[in-house]
C-alpha cells in the first residue's frame, strides 16, 4: 500500500448471510485491495449485483466488512459521520423546505460554526451548484436535475471529506444527465474532494474518472484500474468525448465491462 493515501481499503471480504433452509452465505466482495489519493475522483463500475456499491458503503461506514479494514485519512472506519457525504440515485430532499433551507440543513451538525456562517455555507452551495434564482422555491416545483443539484450541495454543505455517490445520475434523461457531470467535476476540483462515484454507463465512467476501478462478476475482485487522467488529463468539455483518445479508453472499458458481464461479440 502506498504511504500517506487519504482512504486504505485492505485485504476487504463481504459476506451476506442466506435466509435459506440450508442457512450458509454468499460471498459479494473477495480480497479487495486499493486506495484513493486526496482530491482523486474514482469511479467503480461493473456488472449488475457484482459488489461495487457494498463496497462503497463500507467506505461510508453504511456496511461492515467481513473481514479486512477500511480507513480515511489515517482513521479506522467503524460507521458513518459528516466526513463521508453520501449522494443517491433517489432524490431525497425535503419537500417542506425551500431549496434554500434544504441546502443549509447540511449543516445542521456542524457545530464548528455559527449560524450566520451556516447561512453564508448555505448561499455559497446555492450559487455553486447554479440554483441562486431557485433558493425560495419548494423542491417540488423544481426538475430531477435540480433536485440532485439540491442534495450535491446539501451533502457538500456539511463539509465531508469524501463524497460517495450511487449512481446519482441514473434516473436523469441524457442532455440533463452530460450537463450534471460537467457540473460534478466543476465542483470537485472547486472543492478539492475525492469521491467515489459507482455507475453502469461505461461513457460517463471515462467521462468523470481520474481512475476507473473495474470490478468482475460477484464476488467482486479488481479486474484492472484505468488511470484516465493519463491519458485525458483533468479538464473535461463535452468535446472530450469527442476525442480520439476518448473514443479508445471508452472501448477498452466497454471490452472489460462486456466480458465481465459474461458478453460476447
Amino acid at each position: 500500500m502506498k504511504q500517506n493515501c487519504f482512504v486504505d481499503v485492505r485485504d476487504v471480504y463481504k459476506d451476506f448471510g442466506s435466509d435459506g433452509p440450508a442457512g450458509g452465505a454468499i460471498r459479494v466482495i473477495d480480497g479487495v485491495s486499493m486506495t484513493i489519493d486526496e482530491g482523486e475522483f474514482i469511479v467503480y463500475l461493473g456488472p449488475s449485483g457484482c459488489g461495487k456499491t457494498t463496497l462503497m458503503r463500507i467506505v461510508g461506514g453504511l456496511e461492515t466488512a467481513s473481514a479486512g479494514e477500511v480507513s480515511l485519512a489515517g482513521e479506522i472506519v467503524t460507521g458513518p459521520d459528516r466526513r463521508k457525504g453520501m449522494v443517491f440515485q433517489a432524490y431525497t430532499s425535503f419537500p417542506w423546505l425551500t431549496v434554500l433551507e434544504n441546502i443549509r440543513f447540511g449543516t445542521r451538525y456542524r457545530d464548528d460554526i455559527g449560524k450566520k456562517e451556516k447561512d453564508d455555507i448555505a448561499r455559497h452551495y446555492l450559487e455553486l451548484v447554479g440554483l441562486k434564482d431557485y433558493g425560495d422555491f419548494y423542491v417540488n416545483r423544481i426538475s430531477g436535475g435540480m433536485r440532485q443539484r439540491v442534495a450535491i450541495a446539501r451533502t457538500l454543505a456539511a463539509a465531508p471529506e469524501i463524497l460517495l455517490m450511487d449512481e446519482p445520475f441514473g434516473a436523469l434523461d441524457a442532455q440533463t444527465r452530460d450537463f450534471l457531470q460537467e457540473q460534478l467535476l466543476r465542483i470537485c476540483r472547486l472543492e478539492r474532494k475525492a469521491a467515489i462515484f459507482v455507475t453502469h454507463d461505461v461513457e460517463e465512467a471515462v467521462f468523470l474518472a481520474d481512475r476507473v476501478i473495474m470490478f468482475s462478476a460477484r464476488p467482486a475482485t479488481i479486474v484492472e484500474e484505468i488511470h484516465v487522467t493519463n491519458e485525458l488529463g483533468k479538464e473535461r468539455t463535452e468535446e472530450t468525448k469527442e476525442s480520439e483518445v476518448f473514443f479508445h479508453l471508452r472501448n477498452h472499458v466497454r471490452d472489460l465491462m462486456r466480458k465481465q458481464s459474461g458478453l460476447k461479440g
